[in-house]
């Protein structure tokens, strides 16, 4: 496993290792994504956040929290959704602006609501809709900022949405994103059934040097290790599988260094603790 002990790039930002921590609606706030890198996750993403929301929200001291990013948790990403192209840049910025270091778009929610709404993985049925939005935050955000993109590989598994799926994937590098997370999914499965790792094999080997990432069924610290064997993606996401599991991000890191699994935490580790970031 000792190969899977590499890189991993977002642009201008290098991470010391390939397993990061996913957006997570309802979880992902700051002290989950400050525990996940204080167990080794090298990179974290904020839970999604409407652009119209995040455009709109007036600073006061019970909202502060929702923009907060603590000093030590650096790099983080700030993922977005919405169904208005316009809304995205301003979002976009006033993320940067506090403190998030990445913007991720969010193309790949299932989420029936969400749906309905034009929102998150709606958007992979629009390729020109899909592609104004990244341009739009590509132009808004200093160039130093990588902004990367999650999907799905489509809608579902006819040929119109895989082409649609293609014109997004291929755009979207052709306007500047640093990278693209896939999940092995498609919209209409939402969480049903396996993720279909052939799909990123083959869609790795048409990305040739083209930073992608893997997501999808991600349970365990060897499931992590043998989406990168079996794909050749270059990093993956843990979604599901961190939620009150920080520790997978250490285990990663053994197994790919050829260590022993780690002994799974007690009850002691796991006890809550009194919050000491600010």
């Amino acid at each position: 496993m000792t190969s899977l002990l590499r890189e991993l790039r977002l642009g201008p930002l290098r991470l010391d290792f390939p397993v990061v921590q996913a957006a997570l609606s309802g979880y992902s706030d700051m002290p989950m994504r400050l525990i996940a890198r204080r167990h080794g996750a090298p990179y974290t993403l904020c839970e999604v956040m409407l652009d119209k929301f995040i455009v709109e929200l007036k600073m006061r001291q019970r909202t502060r929290h929702i923009l907060h990013v603590a000093d030590e948790e650096h790099p983080t990403g700030g993922q977005l959704m919405g169904a208005d192209p316009e809304q995205f840049g301003p979002a976009a910025l006033r993320l940067v602006e506090n403190g998030f270091d990445v913007i991720d778009i969010n193309f790949g929610c299932p989420v029936k609501k969400v749906l309905g709404r034009c929102r998150g993985g709606f958007h992979l049925s629009q390729p020109p809709v899909a592609l104004e939005i990244i341009r739009r935050v590509r132009d808004a955000v200093p160039p130093h900022v990588p902004v990367t993109v999650k999907m799905r590989r489509g809608i579902d598994d006819t040929p119109e949405s895989c082409e649609k799926f293609f014109n997004i994937f291929d755009g979207a590098y052709a306007a500047g994103v640093a990278a693209i997370t896939v999940h092995g999914r498609t919209v209409r499965q939402r969480y049903d059934g396996p993720s279909r790792w052939e799909f990123l094999r083959e869609l790795k080997q048409h990305a040739g040097s083209r930073v992608v990432l893997g997501s999808g069924d991600l349970f365990s610290a060897q499931a992590c290790l043998d989406m990168m064997e079996f794909t050749g993606v270059d990093g993956v996401t843990v979604a599901r599988g961190a939620i009150g599991n920080p520790w997978i991000f250490a285990q990663c890191r053994a197994l790919a260094a050829g260590e022993p699994l780690p002994e799974p935490p007690s009850l002691h580790e796991q006890r809550p603790r009194r919050a000491r970031w600010r």
